[in-house]
């Protein structure tokens, strides 16, 4: 069914109103009124079927541009020939004419009632007009109806008067043509495709604008071919109605409307939705050389009409990118720079903000001008505290478009080569650098660019041509011997991903460190702390303590982001946590994302390796989105299986491929973590080819010491569950001899709970009870804890002790939980199933917690704060913060607010 118009509707029956007044013998003058597209030729037309219909001969004129420099054109078609008159001259006198046209009129009325319907009498010649204008002051002493189409809208350029100006307001009855409302829009575009969705309804009537006109072409279009979503340019709609139909509009409002309205598309096309903060009327007005109150006004117009409409920040804009897209069709790609470029200069006047100007800037093409290179860096760099990187990658590119010196065309490369670098799949980031690294620039710039390559080298696989590199430019700096102390340093950073490489280097690190120790620097000394640290060559505490020295010694801006990741690593090592959380806290906020370092991905790392240190398994584990595994996939692993979800974690395992992994120390991480999964899953002896495969590549490496994969006891293990206990004793010992130099209680009471476990009987007793009661009290250690008592556990049930072995998996069960270490908390309930125990008690509500969170929680209600629990309770914040999650996850609540009435309501009745 054809949906009803109502404005149609209504204006059919005030002419059917004025027909009949006609036909009894009394003329009117109706004037249609409304905006280009609003369908005054539509209600015309339908005016002149209805009079038919009711007796009334009908006279037409379209009245056309073209026809304005003839005199009486407008007319002589309405009239048309009569032979009567064939000699009334048109181009004499014009009040003779005017008088025998007249008699014209008057005899045609003379014979039958009349309709004379002229459409868009805007456009009439100046002696038709006014031939009309005059007519319709004697037109009521005649039965002739006279309707006139006017096109009644705001532009810009001030209107000429209109057709009845100068009439008595009783000889006129004018009727203004409403645009669609969006419910008959809807309607519209329902009838003509009545299963469209209510998505694709909405854009089409957005994109119409509330014109019938522009509706009417777009469904035409649309109609040719189904387009499943509407489209958001008209090169999809080519060749078009939809598009020549927003041409026909601008082209009626004239070319100061029509400037103005490209001016706005393009300065929406290259902000989007966010419009700039600055008043843009002006800017508008400037542009195009107009008056601003006639732009200000013509905004405020469209907007009523439903052409422009509110964005979120209350200021106009184009309803749908089809529309804006239509307003630019056809401009010239030169005159859109120009337009982009004017737009540019006119929001500096206003001190728009940068960002929106550089945005500007995008689409203008080189501009030669001082102030445009500046203001796209000062864009890039707010796009990057907003962590836009994406966005500032666009302002460098733009800005290097600008005539630059080769030093500070060095300094943009640097700056964009570092932040494709980050872009997944980009190819541009290597290519960028190497240039930069060509160019001459001050000798700190250099090195910024040879330090960013070689890091993205180096994350491509090529470690020695990175190697190669900075060596290279070490030799050309040899009166700067800071910087040549952080090219070594990087050196030998980035030698980590590659073993013959690493070696090499460390080498002679070593022996220049040895005869010439101020050529290395306290990063450098930080580096040999480390790698004396993996080689099993010195205690945690010696490590510790010559760090801190190093770090309290003065450092120069560029090796020091060295020397805190280096400390950071090594201090999480030592299970001194809450440092390492500080110093890789210290060391990002050193980092500049505009640079490429090395060392940024080597703090990502710490933080990782800190939090897994921890263990805390109460927070779901992310899963990388990279198919290369790395140090980011091996925690997820463990985390997945100390969580219960093995199976998910051999799928992860399965979805990744080594093919594509380099030979670096992230792999050996990957391949024990895949040893862990395998072991859950029950396949020991594939678990045991990856533990020994780690171990293998670890020392190859000369990473002897367990601080970093303890892979000796995780292949004892496999070895006992294969049935091979002397092998399994062997590694044991060994992970402990090694354990015993670096001297934690998280390695040290590993070793000695699987060697414990290994030798059995008396000696194995003694050995995991020495690991129980070092982890007890040792700091922190993660999931060791439980992991001795569980094993302590089973060797009390198998030598009879219950009552001990009782309490000790059921501690195990306790430790296990606080940190959601799932799988251990069912291997220690199935220990004590076995054992005939009964369940654990509650280990939800007030009944599950233990005695620390208890008192933490009291103290919390009582508003206490986390710093204050700590300092009253000697406890490191962070021991805290980890007892209140564990309380609120046993109490089912969120917010400290809820504390109180949880443990009031768990307590007892008196």
């Amino acid at each position: 069914m054809t949906h009803s118009c109502p404005e149609l509707v209504d204006v059919m029956h005030l002419l059917a109103e004025e027909a009949e007044r006609t036909r009894s013998g009394t003329g009117r003058l109706v004037l249609l009124r409304g905006a280009t597209g609003t369908g005054r030729t539509s209600v015309l037309e339908a005016a002149a079927e209805q009079a038919a219909g009711l007796g009334l001969r009908t006279l037409r004129a379209r009245c056309s541009p073209a026809d304005t420099a003839i005199s009486f054109a407008t007319v002589l078609q309405l009239l048309g020939p009569v032979p009567e008159f064939a000699d009334l001259a048109v181009d004499g006198d014009e009040r003779a004419t005017a008088a025998g046209l007249w008699r014209v009129l008057r005899a045609y009325a003379e014979d039958s009632p009349l309709l004379v319907a002229v459409d868009d009498v805007h456009l009439a010649d100046a002696p038709s007009h006014r031939w009309l204008v005059e007519s319709a002051r004697h037109i009521d002493r005649l039965p002739i109806l006279l309707i006139v189409g006017e096109r009644s809208q705001y532009d810009v350029d001030p209107p000429t008067p209109g057709f009845a100006h100068t009439l008595p307001p009783m000889l006129v009855r004018t009727h203004t043509l409403a645009p669609f409302t969006p419910e008959a829009a809807a309607g519209r575009v329902r009838d003509a495709f009545p299963d469209a969705d209510r998505t694709w309804v909405d854009d089409c009537v957005r994109a119409a604008a509330g014109s019938p006109l522009l509706l009417s072409a777009l469904l035409d279009d649309l109609r040719e071919a189904r387009h499943p979503a509407v489209p958001t340019t008209t090169a999809a709609l080519y060749p078009g109605a939809y598009p020549a139909a927003v041409r026909w509009w601008l082209d009626s409002a004239g070319p100061a409307t029509t400037e103005v309205a490209r001016a706005l598309a393009v300065l929406e096309e290259s902000t989007g939705a966010a419009l700039p903060e600055i008043d843009f009327t002006p800017l508008l007005a400037e542009l195009v050389g107009a008056d601003p109150t006639r732009v200000a006004g013509w905004l405020t117009a469209m907007t009523n009409l439903g052409f422009l409409t509110p964005g979120t920040d209350g200021r106009p804009r184009y309803p749908h990118p089809l529309l804006r897209d239509a307003v630019l069709a056809g401009v010239p790609a030169a005159r859109r720079r120009a337009a982009h470029r004017a737009i540019a200069e006119a929001m500096l006047r206003q001190d728009a903000p940068a960002e929106a100007v550089a945005r500007q800037l995008l689409s203008t093409g080189p501009v030669h001008a001082p102030w445009a290179v500046s203001l796209l860096k000062d864009a890039t760099a707010l796009a990057l505290c907003d962590g836009r990187a994406a966005d500032a990658v666009g302002y460098l590119r733009r800005a290097l478009e600008e005539p630059l010196p080769d030093d500070r065309r060095q300094r943009l490369l640097t700056e964009l080569g570092s932040l494709e670098y980050a872009a997944p799949r980009s190819s541009a980031a290597i290519p960028r650098l190497a240039e930069a690294v060509r160019l001459p620039a001050a000798p700190q710039d250099r090195v910024r660019a040879a330090v960013a390559l070689g890091t993205a080298l180096t994350g491509r696989g090529r470690t020695r041509k990175a190697v190669e590199l900075l060596r290279s430019v070490d030799g050309e700096l040899n009166d700067h011997p800071d910087l040549v102390r952080t090219l070594h340093t990087a050196t030998v950073l980035l030698s980590d991903q590659d073993q013959e490489i690493r070696q090499e280097v460390y080498r002679r690190l070593s022996e220049t460190a040895e005869h010439s120790p101020e050529l290395v620097g306290t990063a450098g000394q930080a580096l040999l702390v480390r790698h004396a640290a993996t080689a099993g060559l010195t205690s945690a505490r010696d490590a510790m303590r010559r760090l801190r020295t190093l770090l309290a010694e003065p450092t120069d801006p560029f090796t020091e982001p060295f020397l805190v990741g280096t400390a950071a690593s090594v201090a999480q090592w030592a299970d001194e946590l809450d440092e390492a959380d500080r110093l890789v806290a210290r060391g990002l906020a050193g980092q500049r994302p505009d640079l490429l370092h090395p060392m940024h991905q080597a703090l990502i790392n710490s933080r990782s390796d800190i939090a897994a240190a921890r263990a805390d398994h109460t927070r779901p584990a992310a899963v990388p989105e990279s198919v290369t595994p790395g140090n980011a996939h091996a925690h997820t692993l463990i985390a997945l299986v100390e969580t219960g979800r093995t199976a998910q974690a051999e799928s992860l395992v399965t979805g990744l491929d080594l093919r594509e992994a380099a030979d670096s120390w992230e792999l050996n991480r990957f391949l024990y973590a895949r040893g862990v999964v395998r072991a859950a899953a029950g396949d020991p002896a594939a678990a045991l080819h990856d533990f020994l495969e780690c171990g293998r590549r670890q020392s190859a490496r000369e990473v002897i010491s367990p601080v970093v994969t303890p892979w000796r006891t995780a292949a004892a293990e496999c070895r006992l569950a294969l049935g091979r206990p002397l092998e399994a004793i062997a590694l044991a010992e060994e992970e402990l001899r090694l354990a015993r130099v670096w001297d934690t209680p998280r390695t040290v009471g590993r070793a000695l709970r699987v060697l414990g476990t290994a030798t059995g009987g008396r000696r194995g007793l003694e050995l995991t009870e020495e690991a129980v009661a070092l982890l007890r009290g040792g700091g922190p250690a993660g999931t060791e804890p439980a992991l001795a008592l569980l094993a302590l556990g089973r060797q009390l049930t198998a030598a009879g002790e219950g009552t001990r072995a009782r309490d000790c998996l059921r501690e195990a069960v306790e430790h296990a939980e606080r940190l959601g270490a799932v799988r251990l908390v069912e291997l220690a309930e199935g220990v004590l199933r076995k054992g005939g125990a009964r369940s654990p008690g509650r280990r939800t509500g007030t009944a599950s917690l233990t005695g620390s969170e208890r008192r933490i929680a009291e103290l919390a209600a009582e508003g206490r704060t986390n710093t204050e629990i700590a300092a009253l309770l000697h406890l490191a914040r962070r021991t805290v913060e980890t007892h209140l999650t564990h309380t609120y996850r046993k109490l089912g609540i969120r917010r400290r607010a809820d504390l109180r009435p949880a443990l009031d309501q768990g307590a007892p009745r008196q």
